[in-house]
């Protein structure tokens, strides 16, 4: 299973975006949930016609219900307690579905004007059984792709390659998981990293087999999250490959386990919470509200530019060569090598950064990213808005 940085054949992280925080203005955009979306950069509205078939006038709608259901998810999440199951949002009717695990909960959903879906196992449930899965990750083995929870369904998916079911239904067995908890799906191509060595933008590594380009995540202060893969902690970070203007010091990094970093960024190189547009402009994030299962989501990569898909789960395990990865949300959307660490919005809302998947810009893919939430939470950090 691929991430996203440039070069390992085996491994391609999605590692590649330019940070050059004082040169190059960065942009990315992020809906309020409650207030009607700020407008939209052209070229994430142009992404989102292209990658989900809508109109202009569709885009912006959607982008404005999308808004509304992440307010009301949060609202929901905080009402219900341990009754709260899980949120899915169809991007085909604008409509916001709650699981609730108990069936007098669903008139306050219906109050929300979300519908209600009584489940057996919920979020809570559902965890339950990743964190079974997690813990025997060791032992999946290279069929097993990932594994995550499908509140719609109930269901924890362990996805493996074609023809390689059997196996994740052992893995699932050998963990002790309920064959009844899990469903399992085959796909053709694995998770890959995305770490290319490429000339062009900054932000650029080096490991010791040669030099390696990523994408800048979100600004903070005193610096910008990325991905773990995206150099070790105690790092530089440089403008240019082979390096000669150092931008940076990877300060914290974690992966496996996670697929984490933030940068401290050198003086000069000032961090602003904007996000590239790819066409000389920058949007600006304006805040971290996290969008619900269904919704669309937009990336930014240095090496793909702008590209949209739909959230498809949350807290999806993945099975990289190097060890697994926990608490990935699964995307629709396509990247390649060098867009590792790059930012995703719905809206202007910051949701995380690109980790890895499978595919491409040309033939379509899965790609995860790293959910910001926890990002900012373990180091103290504060995400910039503007």
């Amino acid at each position: 299973m691929p991430r996203f940085p440039r070069t390992s054949p085996a491994l391609r992280l999605l590692g590649g975006a330019a940070l050059v925080f004082g040169l190059l203005p960065a942009t990315a955009t992020a809906a309020q949930a409650d207030a009607p979306s700020p407008a939209a950069p052209p070229e994430q509205i142009d992404a989102m016609q292209r990658d989900l078939g809508l109109t202009e006038a569709e885009a912006l709608d959607l982008m404005d219900a999308e808004a509304q259901a992440r307010s009301t998810e949060s609202e929901l999440r905080d009402e219900l307690g341990d009754d709260f199951g899980g949120a899915v949002f169809d991007i085909g009717t604008a409509t916001l579905t709650v699981q609730v695990t108990d069936a007098d909960a669903a008139g306050a959903v219906r109050g929300a004007g979300a519908e209600p879906q009584v489940v057996d196992r919920g979020e809570a449930g559902l965890g339950a059984v990743m964190d079974t899965l997690d813990a025997s990750a060791g032992q999946a083995g290279p069929q097993v792709h990932g594994w995550y929870a499908d509140t719609s369904a109930d269901t924890v998916v362990i996805t493996a390659g074609a023809g390689e079911g059997a196996a994740a239904e052992a893995f699932a067995e050998a963990a002790g998981v309920p064959a009844d908890a899990v469903r399992v799906e085959e796909e053709a191509a694995a998770p890959r990293p995305l770490a290319d060595i490429v000339g062009g933008t900054p932000y650029y590594f080096e490991k010791p087999d040669g030099w390696y380009v990523c994408s800048v995540g979100f600004p903070v202060e005193g610096g910008y999250v990325t991905a773990g893969h995206c150099g070790a902690a105690g790092s530089t970070t440089w403008q240019e490959a082979p390096g000669t203007t150092r931008t940076g010091t990877v300060a914290e990094s974690v992966f496996p386990g996670q697929d984490a970093a933030w940068v401290r960024t050198e003086p000069g190189f000032a961090p602003v919470p904007r996000v590239s547009d790819h066409s000389g402009g920058t949007v600006t994030v304006t805040g971290s509200q996290e969008a619900p299962v269904g919704a669309s989501v937009c990336r930014s990569g240095q090496t793909t530019g702008w590209h949209c898909g739909t959230v498809q789960a949350k807290d999806q395990t993945v099975n990289y060569a190097e060890g697994a990865v926990h608490g990935l949300t699964r995307t629709s959307a396509c990247a390649e090598g060098g867009d590792s660490g790059g930012s995703w919005l719905s809206g202007t809302e910051a949701q995380g950064v690109t980790s890895g998947g499978s595919g491409d810009c040309t033939s379509g893919g899965t790609t995860y990213f790293q959910p910001l939430g926890p990002v900012l939470s373990q180091w103290d950090l504060t995400l910039l808005t503007g």
